[in-house]
C-alpha cells in the first residue's frame, strides 16, 4: 500500500520503518525542520539504534503526503492533532482510511482524537485508532509486540490489521473505539502516579495497587460513556497501562519519577526531553470525572500534585486514609 505518515517523532518513524520493511511505500511529513536531517542521516535522534530504510521518503508538503495514499497515519502529539487535521483537510478525499496513533483527549471539547480528526475533515473518512502496549524503542528493534486496530466498521479495522501485522507485530481488532481511546489517554496519568510512587521511594506493592486501582477508575468512566468492559481488560487497557507504568522507556513513568524525587513539573518535563502525554491528559480526565460523577481519586491526586503544587507525600497519606470500600 501507499502510506502517508504525518509526524516524524519516535512512534511515527518506528512505524515508518516497520511498514517500509513490510513492503509498503511510505512517505513521512513533518512541519518541523528535522525532516531534512532525517532524510540525510536516516536516524531519528531519540531512536539512535534504528536505521530508517532508504525507501522511506520525506516531504515538507502536506498536500504531497496526503495525495494518492491508501492509508494516512496521524502520528503527531495529541495537542497538534486538530491543527494537523485542519491543515490536511483540503487534500483528503472521501473514503480515505485515516489511522490515529496519537493518544489523548482534547481538554476543551472532551473529544477523543479520532473524533477531533473527523470534526476537522470535510471528507467522508474511515478513522481507526491504533493503540496498545507498543514502545517505539522496541518496535524499532523488531521486538515482538501486539496492538489494537479499533474502528466501528470492523472491515476497516481488519484492513488496518492486515497492513500493520507482520512477524513482529500482532494486531487484534475491536469496534469499541471510545474505550480504546480512553484507555490510551488515561493510562498515561496512572503511569505518572506509578512513577511518582517510585520517586518517593515506595515499592512494588504501591505500584501494583496504583496500576490495579487506576485501571478500575478508567473502566468506571468508560462504562459511564457506554464502552465495553472487556476493552479495559485487553491490550489497550491493562496491556498498555502495565507497559507505561513500569517500563524504562515510558516518558510518563520517568516524568512521574522525577516529580516524586522533588523536581518541579516543568523541570521534569524538560529532563524527559519529549512530549509527556499524561500531563496533557489530566484536564480532560478531571473534566470527565466531574461531568459524569465518576470517582477517580488517583487521577485527582495526580492533578493535585502536577497542577496545584500539592505535596506528594501528603497526597499519598490522603489516598491511604480514604473511606473503606469493597472491591466488587
Amino acid at each position: 500500500m501507499k502510506i502517508g505518515i504525518l509526524g516524524a517523532g519516535t512512534w511515527g518513524m518506528a512505524l515508518a520503518r516497520m511498514l517500509s520493511n513490510s513492503g509498503h511505500e511510505v512517505q513521512v511529513w513533518s512541519a518541523i525542520g528535522e525532516i531534512d536531517q532525517l532524510a540525510a542521516t536516516r536516524v531519528q535522534k531519540n531512536l539512535p539504534n534504528m536505521i530508517i530504510p532508504e525507501a522511506v521518503r520525506f516531504t515538507k508538503a502536506i498536500e504531497e503526503v496526503c495525495g494518492g495514499k491508501d492509508l494516512l497515519v496521524f502520528a503527531v502529539p495529541s495537542v497538534y492533532v486538530r491543527a494537523t487535521a485542519k491543515q490536511a483537510n483540503p487534500y483528503i478525499r472521501d473514503g480515505q482510511i485515516v489511522v490515529d496513533v496519537a493518544k489523548g483527549i482534547e481538554a476543551e471539547t472532551l473529544m477523543t482524537l479520532t473524533e477531533v480528526i473527523q470534526d476537522e475533515l470535510d471528507a467522508d473518512v474511515r478513522v481507526v485508532a491504533l493503540s496498545g502496549p507498543t514502545h517505539a524503542e522496541e518496535v524499532a528493534q523488531d521486538m515482538p509486540s501486539a496492538i489494537i486496530s479499533a474502528c466501528r466498521d470492523i472491515r476497516v479495522a481488519e484492513t488496518v490489521q492486515d497492513v500493520f501485522m507482520n512477524s513482529c507485530m500482532r494486531v487484534y481488532t475491536n469496534t469499541d473505539v471510545k474505550g480504546v481511546e480512553l484507555c490510551a489517554a488515561l493510562k498515561n496519568i496512572i503511569a505518572l502516579a506509578a512513577g511518582m510512587s517510585a520517586g518517593l521511594g515506595y515499592g512494588d506493592n504501591a505500584k501494583a495497587a496504583l496500576i490495579t486501582r487506576g485501571l478500575a477508575e478508567i473502566a468506571r468512566l468508560g462504562e459511564k460513556l457506554g464502552c465495553r468492559r472487556e476493552t479495559f481488560a485487553g491490550l489497550a487497557g491493562m496491556g498498555d497501562l502495565i507497559v507505561t507504568a513500569t517500563s524504562m522507556h515510558s516518558r510518563n513513568n520517568r516524568c512521574g519519577y522525577l516529580i516524586g524525587q522533588g523536581y518541579e513539573t516543568a523541570d521534569a518535563i524538560r529532563r524527559v526531553g519529549m512530549v509527556v502525554e499524561g500531563i496533557n491528559a489530566i484536564p480532560a480526565a478531571v473534566a470527565f470525572a466531574d461531568r459524569y460523577g465518576v470517582d477517580m481519586p488517583i487521577v485527582r491526586a495526580v492533578d493535585a500534585i502536577v497542577n496545584h503544587q500539592a505535596d506528594p507525600r501528603a497526597v499519598v497519606t490522603a489516598l491511604m486514609g480514604r473511606q473503606k470500600k469493597t472491591e466488587v
